[in-house]
């Protein structure tokens, strides 16, 4: 079967020259030792607040190696993934990539691309800090092949508390499951607000559709749709399926061409009632001036109260990098108490870190720490956790499909028919 890397290099040769590019100045450099190629996606927003405070740190651990920033922007990553397919096949690798921890890494692990980093983990001490969990979802065939900068949440809602008040509606308590959800969706939309939920283009629509499976399935039915124990064509996807189609009555008119920072704002300026994100958007409502607790809250998608939807940024060392050392230098600040704290306050996502203080963090990151120390953990689907980049792939165009059409039977064939796809 042809490699899903190589199809995604079709698409990047626009992205691969701004690939070449280093915002953060400077050129790389096989031959200087110091420098270190870091190739991400977080190339504005608060996003790249988060980068900037991590290199920050970095820049004081090791004031002698050059930062070299290969970001590439748009499309949630997809552009990013796309240039880095094309440099990975031209055999020019970036020292590290920012890469979603799980089953994202399998395609690039099979080619071969990626170097094993369970020593480093050992010299480092990660074993200790990192939490079992966490250490389970980053081993493939007992090996890891990344190191986690945070934790994120995805099925998180973020409420504006002033829309819900004003139409009757409770914002602090989350409705029990999905079909009283509805009812809530309902009684906004009849109060007059024409956007109860908003919502953005594919990727977030994936991430919603996962909310709602994990919702209706359970986390153990939920979890077995990625190793074939649960059926994708189950009554309880076809429930899932059927909620998911209801909470798209609800959504704004251009969710297709919006980007997750649109959708969320349409919430921060009062014009909906909810967003279903993963925790980046805390840095978008804290940039906007809002307090938690005030103008906005979160609470646990309905129905998967107990549940943590896990994500993880992380970092890789390539095969062939140029620059080995100084990249396990950034690896080492990426994964340090003090990079972690410093990044993870500025993006709104939690630590990987055991040892990490709740008190130094925000309301909402502590409700976060709290529900991962002690909720069933899942992994996401919409970020990498769960499937393969083909398999996701071949989701999300199903999902896109049923935005514009509504075709419940036919999504659930889609699924079933990627699953069939990945699983064999």
């Amino acid at each position: 079967m042809r490699n899903s890397l190589s199809i995604l290099a079709g698409a990047a040769a626009l992205g691969l020259a701004l690939a070449g590019c280093s915002a953060g100045g400077g050129t790389p450099d096989a031959n200087n030792a110091n420098q270190v190629e870091v190739f991400t996606w977080w190339a504005s927003g608060s996003e790249k607040v988060g980068l900037d405070a991590l290199v920050k740190v970095f820049n004081e651990q090791y004031p002698d190696i050059e930062f070299i920033n290969a970001s590439v922007a748009g499309g949630a990553g997809s552009n990013a993934k796309a240039a880095l397919a094309s440099r990975l096949e031209a055999n020019d690798p970036p020292d590290t990539f920012q890469a979603h921890a799980g089953a994202e890494l399998t395609d690039y692990i099979n080619a071969g691309q990626l170097q094993d980093l369970s020593s480093f983990y050992a010299e480092t001490g990660l074993n200790d800090v990192f939490p079992k969990s966490l250490l389970e979802r980053l081993t493939v065939n007992g090996a890891i092949y990344s190191v986690p900068s945070n934790i994120h949440r995805a099925n998180v809602v973020w409420v504006n508390t002033s829309v819900l008040t004003k139409a009757g509606i409770d914002p602090t308590k989350a409705p029990a499951d999905m079909d009283a959800w509805i009812a809530d969706l309902q009684k906004l939309k009849a109060s007059g607000v024409d956007t109860p939920l908003s919502l953005g283009t594919e990727w977030t629509q994936m991430q919603l559709l996962e909310n709602v499976l994990i919702a209706d399935l359970g986390a153990d039915g939920y979890s077995g749709l990625w190793t074939g124990d649960t059926k994708w064509d189950s009554d309880g996807v076809k429930k899932a399926v059927d909620h998911y189609g209801q909470l798209l009555g609800f959504v704004n008119s251009d969710f297709a061409g919006l980007e997750w920072d649109a959708a969320t704002q349409i919430v921060i300026d009062g014009n909906a009632g909810y967003n279903v994100m993963g925790d980046w958007a805390e840095a978008a409502f804290v940039q906007a001036g809002k307090t938690y607790g005030t103008d906005y809250t979160t609470w646990a998608t309905p129905g998967t109260d107990g549940v943590f939807d896990f994500l993880a940024d992380s970092f890789t060392l390539t095969k062939g990098a140029p620059h080995e050392q100084a990249t396990k230098d950034w690896l080492t600040t990426i994964s340090s108490a003090e990079g972690q704290k410093a990044f993870n306050i500025a993006k709104g996502s939690i630590p990987a870190r055991t040892d990490a203080v709740a008190s130094d963090y925000p309301p909402y990151q502590q409700t976060a720490i709290k529900s991962f120390a002690e909720d069933t953990v899942v992994s996401s689907l919409a970020h990498g956790a769960a499937a393969s980049i083909s398999w996701s792939g071949d989701i999300s165009s199903a999902v896109g499909k049923f935005g514009a059409d509504r075709d419940a039977s036919s999504l659930v064939s889609a699924l079933v028919a990627a699953a069939a796809k990945a699983l064999g």
